[in-house]
């Protein structure tokens, strides 16, 4: 008897259907419990599903739509925002957007494509707030302090279990500026001009944002030092972070009350709504770490970025692969609308 013989990708091939005829089972079922009102009336939603590859990784194919399609049986037209980069798909559907972006993700498991489901109404964001460690920038400036100072390794232990939200992050902080008292005020500097880069993307999407006449703001539990000066780099209207207190150029290792942590973020939130007139619905909130949960509920758009747990049930939109455009992708704009200078 001869033996049977599977190629890779007839396997694959055999994974995928099995998935898809799994999320289709549970879509009908999805449909048939949440697809009708108290007296059996028919009620759908109108939503976008937008797709988003890391074109560098992997670009999205229109492969990738049709398979989404296929097994998404309430979908509409399909929009392309950028080549092989982002791609729109309206629905109408009884399901919430959080659950119609884990049906798609569930159906492109495997690849490094993000799916964010989104009400179409009031789709464009007015109010841009956003963190700076990991999420602007690609570094935590208090680790790249401590690496400097050669205490990097206990100062990213801490940085860490604030981030994963396993200690407060006032607790977190105070014994991070005891391990960096007496540090030179020189070393800001250096640490700035070294260590520091931009987090890709970023520039394109507060200068897209403000060209369409949102107001950006930054907000970090980081140092003004820090916060002030990739403000004015990336083009925020306005930026806060705590102080650093010197004394004869020595780091005293306090910090001025109070401090900015999750709460302050939300106040930022709410007055800056308040003085501009705005809604939640307005906002987009963007972080990576626990210390950004209150924003990122406040917001009417919530997105947890490249982060692994402590802030993904909060969200209501997960970057887990594209860089910062991506959150111009969700808000429905296309490249050819990017502000690039």
């Amino acid at each position: 008897m001869n033996d049977l013989w599977y190629s890779q990708s007839s396997i694959h091939y055999l994974i995928l259907r099995l998935s898809a005829s799994h999320v289709n089972m549970q879509w009908s079922r999805r449909l048939e419990e949440h697809g009708k009102d108290e007296i059996g009336n028919n009620f759908m939603t109108s939503c976008v599903l937008t797709l988003i590859s890391n074109a560098k990784s992997l670009p999205l194919e229109p492969v990738h739509i049709a398979r989404v399609c296929q097994h998404l049986v309430t979908t509409g037209k399909t929009d392309w925002l950028a080549e092989s980069e982002a791609c729109d798909i309206f629905i109408e559907s009884p399901l919430s957007t959080t659950d119609i972006a884990k049906q798609a993700r569930y159906i492109l498991s495997g690849t490094a494509i993000d799916t964010v489901c989104t009400s179409i109404k009031d789709r464009r964001k007015k109010l841009l707030i956003s963190d700076m460690d990991s999420t602007i920038i690609d570094q935590e400036c208090i680790d790249e302090l401590g690496e400097a100072l050669g205490v990097g390794s206990r100062i990213r232990e801490i940085t860490a279990a604030v981030v994963n939200g396993d200690i407060s992050f006032a607790d977190a902080l105070r014994e991070r500026m005891t391990l960096m008292k007496g540090m030179e005020q020189g070393l800001l500097m250096s640490v700035y001009e070294e260590r520091i880069t931009m987090q890709a993307g970023a520039r394109t999407l507060v200068q897209t944002m403000r060209h369409h006449g949102a107001f950006c703001t930054l907000v970090s539990g980081g140092f003004t030092f820090f916060t002030r000066r990739i403000a004015e780099r990336i083009g925020f209207h306005h930026h806060q972070g705590n102080e650093l207190v010197f004394e004869g150029g020595k780091l005293t290792g306090k910090i001025p009350e109070p401090l900015l942590g999750r709460s302050a973020k939300l106040n930022t939130l709410t007055s800056l709504c308040a003085e501009k007139g705005l809604q939640p619905s307005d906002v987009l909130a963007v972080g990576d770490g626990a210390n950004d949960i209150e924003m990122i509920k406040g917001a009417g758009l919530g997105v947890a970025f490249h982060n692994y747990n402590s802030l993904k049930k909060y969200a209501n939109a997960c970057i887990n692969h594209g860089d910062l455009t991506a959150l111009l992708y969700i808000q429905g704009f296309r490249k050819s609308e990017f502000v690039l200078s």
